[in-house]
């Protein structure tokens, strides 16, 4: 198999055409090296084993758009970078994303007994119940299931611009009645999920 990929413009026009064995022969000659190089960015073996596949996958996915010239083994350390630098701002984003949200919850619990944290989060559910029906299965897949916009544009077979509206729709109308308490209630209800 080796010998029928040598060469690079060869390999990259198989790949290129969808060649599965040129994609075996991908992963085989550098899946290990790539996670070990991951390992170092992350040191967190799972976490660079997911970067890795992330990257390989995407690879696959947009492979017509491989631009024959490149190097691939290059071009696949820098894609491993890239994905170790995104989801490294994706953890930042979340941990302060987390920290605004358990002090909102604070806030909300500290200003209020039990009854009115009860009513306020009666209120939301009864909201989120009156949302339009594909705002909130939109909303639902989202906030309880844990579903990415892009995860939800895929399962609704819509755009992920279309997810987005919807979401800022439900967001819209249960403002209305939530005035700023809104975050830390949806919080108390479903809990912090990532869904970038």
């Amino acid at each position: 198999m080796k010998t029928s990929f040598s060469n690079q413009k060869k390999f990259l026009k198989h790949l290129r055409k969808g060649n599965t064995l040129a994609y075996t022969y991908l992963v085989d000659l550098y899946y290990e090296k790539l996670c070990d190089y991951a390992s170092n960015l992350a040191r967190d073996d799972f976490k660079s084993e997911d970067i890795v596949q992330n990257v390989i996958v995407r690879m696959w996915q947009q492979r017509e758009k491989l631009n024959s010239n490149i190097s691939i083994k290059n071009y696949l350390y820098k894609s491993v970078y890239n994905e170790f630098v995104d989801q490294y701002r994706k953890t930042i984003a979340v941990t302060a994303l987390e920290k605004k949200y358990i002090e909102g919850l604070d806030a909300i619990l500290d200003e209020n007994d039990d009854d009115e944290t009860n009513r306020l989060i009666a209120l939301v559910e009864k909201e989120i119940e009156q949302l339009p029906t594909k705002c909130k299965e939109t909303f639902l897949l989202n906030k309880k299931e844990g579903l990415t916009y892009v995860e939800i544009a895929e399962f609704q077979n819509v755009s992920v611009n279309t997810v987005e509206k919807q979401m800022g729709k439900a967001f819209a109308i249960i403002r209305k009645k939530m005035k700023e308490k809104i975050h830390s209630v949806l919080f108390l209800l479903f809990g912090y999920k990532q869904t970038f």
